[in-house]
């Protein structure tokens, strides 16, 4: 067994070890027939020679990651070893190519989930994004319009295209009732944000999710805490958008900085504020559609992936609606 000690002496240790030390943990995890510690700016190794001049040529392609980039993360430390970021428990080479398994996949989520493209307008959404910045993809519930961009989400950060994910709701159900709520301001937010974690969860194994989250690299909020951000090299979603006022919906807008994507999902039937006629998506949608750049995918009953009764329920509510219009102009 050989014994050596590396200093790091040129860059802050902590800029190596990640945040709690999550990513010189990474690391270490790949050698578990060597001893490893780190102490502040020490490393001490002790294994077969082989294994220490791995190691160190690993964390030297490590501190060239971190010149190059505002930080490193745990997934930086699975590249330099597999050579692409993998959320799921296999890689796409293990599971099939996605030209055997058609064009419509998405991305390969948890244990090997293979998360695809399935109607006609979740295609299209697939489709509009290759050659369109903002999204809006509008229609009833369980149509998987969240699901789907969630999972281009995942892939745009799986393929390094973007820097981060951000996935943003309003929270209207809370207002007032949300001091009244137990624990800090993440426990009183956390149920209004549940579908996006779900999501999540299909796509991202909980570890790396929750290592993925820790630094940051994917981030869950209220749509109020967006204001003043300036979101580069990011993937933005604002999931229930018929909730935001116009006012919101402009203020999140222009949060889109330089190599970013959003996407802004809604069913315009379900306006959860107490006058409805002050959500803002429709009109927001009408100011900007013909803005290059800009795509609107509108979902309808056939696009209904849950179970087959929710696409039933979705019309009786719909000939209802109707009927009371008609009523109405009467």
């Amino acid at each position: 067994m050989t014994e050596k000690v590396i200093v790091l002496d040129q860059i802050d240790p902590m800029d190596i070890y990640g945040v709690n030390n999550r990513v010189i943990d990474r690391l270490i995890s790949y050698f578990p027939k060597m001893k490893i510690a780190a102490r502040g700016s020490q490393i001490f190794l002790k294994g077969s020679v082989a294994d220490i001049k791995l190691f160190e040529s690993k964390l030297n392609a490590l501190i060239k990651i971190r010149g190059r980039k505002t930080r490193v993360v745990a997934d930086d430390v699975d590249t330099l070893f597999h050579g692409e970021l993998t959320f799921g428990e296999s890689s796409v080479s293990e599971v099939s190519s996605k030209e055997e398994l058609g064009n419509d996949v998405i991305v390969f989520g948890s244990e090997g989930k293979i998360v695809r493209a399935r109607t006609k307008n979740q295609k299209r959404l697939v489709e509009c994004y290759s050659n369109n910045d903002l999204m809006f993809a509008l229609g009833p519930a369980g149509t998987g319009k969240t699901y789907t961009a969630i999972a281009l989400a995942v892939r745009a950060l799986k393929n390094r295209e973007v820097k981060r994910l951000i996935l943003t709701r309003p929270a209207v159900e809370a207002g007032e009732k949300l001091g009244f709520l137990p624990g800090d301001m993440k426990e009183k937010l956390d149920p209004y944000l549940q579908p996006l974690y779900d999501a999540l969860r299909d796509m991202i194994p909980s570890r790396k999710l929750s290592d993925l989250m820790e630094e940051g690299v994917i981030q869950i909020v209220p749509l109020a805490f967006m204001r003043g951000r300036t979101l580069e090299r990011s993937f933005v979603i604002l999931d229930e958008a018929q909730n935001s006022t116009i006012g919101q919906l402009k203020m999140f807008l222009t949060r889109m900085g330089n190599h970013s994507k959003f996407i802004v999902t809604g069913d315009s039937t379900q306006v959860d504020l107490a006058k409805k006629s002050d959500s803002g998506l429709l009109k927001g949608v009408d100011m900007v559609k013909n803005i290059k750049g800009v795509s609107t995918i509108y979902f309808d009953r056939n696009d209904i992936v849950r179970h087959p009764l929710v696409s039933q329920i979705v019309l009786a509510f719909e000939n209802d609606e109707n009927k009371e219009r008609e009523s109405g102009i009467d």
